[in-house]
């Protein structure tokens, strides 16, 4: 003879059963919470060396267009460099500049894009190294180097440094 069960034994393990679901479902939420966290760290990393990228390709493309003054990047990275206004134009005529103000005036406005774009904090530096060439050599080599600090996430307190470097021949 089979036993039948009556409902009146079976009373709360419905309730059981949605505790268990309900704490299944939390541990997954809090996954998902940790995956986010993770998600935006590496979004705000991602973007700053994409503009760390994109600012040292600008700055080597201004040296490849004034290679006469390329000694004059290495030495306008000690400094903010200048606004000579060698991009502005003033009525029709474009002003003109010497190499050595255009290439101050590329330093200055790459200086200024880098603190636009990356964290402002006392980490951020940037530097053009340029080594001249030795005979029979004919191109300098030239290093540039951006330095910047992120806020940790594991750690509020401290900072990750974050550096791009590119070293190539002009």
């Amino acid at each position: 003879m089979i036993k039948q069960t009556s409902l009146q034994k079976q009373r709360g393990f419905t309730l059981i059963e949605a505790l268990v679901a309900f704490l299944i479902l939390s541990v997954g939420m809090l996954g998902i919470a940790s995956l986010q966290t993770l998600s935006l760290k590496a979004g705000s990393t991602a973007m700053y060396r994409t503009a760390a990228i994109m600012n040292v390709d600008e700055i080597i493309e201004n040296m490849r267009a004034n290679q006469t003054a390329i000694a004059s990047y290495a030495a306008g990275t000690s400094y903010p460099g200048a606004d000579n206004g060698c991009r502005q134009t003033t009525g029709n005529a474009a002003k003109v500049c010497t190499t050595d103000e255009l290439a101050k005036d590329d330093i200055f406005h790459w200086k200024s894009s880098l603190k636009n774009v990356l964290p402002s904090n006392a980490g951020t530096t940037a530097s053009v190294t340029v080594i001249a060439p030795v005979a029979p050599e004919v191109l300098s080599t030239a290093t540039i180097t951006v330095n910047w600090n992120e806020r940790n996430v594991d750690n509020k307190a401290a900072a990750v440094a974050m550096n791009y470097s590119v070293t190539l021949q002009i």
